[in-house]
């Protein structure tokens, strides 16, 4: 990712992208902006729980974002529970982005909230059990 989007505080933003707002229309109406950062305090979440992964796999943050293979029912409301295959790497990925829709700030942006590599048990199980509203044709 390139510099900083903007300082909130002492908070880098990091601009990731920018989503189809018409794919995450299954998840929430009326989304704001189809631009999604990162921010320094998630970063830092993904890096102590999920070691190496944003330091390995951040790079394909936009792609990710940009043409999910699958989104899942997040057990919060305006959340995106994303599900993506990387082919080049053979590695499945496990995202959650938080949707801006009118009832928040409008300042503010989508925003990845987590990101974890996943096994093909883990894929499977979530969308055994979970209710998916779109998958990629």
């Amino acid at each position: 990712m390139g510099a900083a989007d903007r300082k909130a505080g002492d908070k880098a933003v990091w601009y990731v992208g920018k989503i189809d707002r018409g794919i995450y229309s299954c998840v929430a109406g009326e989304i704001l902006t189809d631009e999604v950062v990162i921010t320094d305090e998630q970063v830092g979440h993904i890096a102590r729980r999920h070691p190496n992964d944003y330091e390995r796999f951040a790079g394909y943050f936009a792609q990710i974002v940009q043409q999910p293979d699958y989104i899942i029912e997040a057990n919060k409301p305006n959340t995106a529970l994303i599900l993506k295959e990387i082919h080049e790497e053979g590695k499945s990925f496990k995202t959650v982005l938080r949707l801006i829709t009118s009832g928040d700030r409008p300042e503010y942006k989508n925003s990845i909230i987590t990101f974890m590599k996943i096994d093909r048990r883990e894929w499977d199980r979530l969308l055994r059990n979970k209710k998916i509203l779109y998958k990629r044709e």
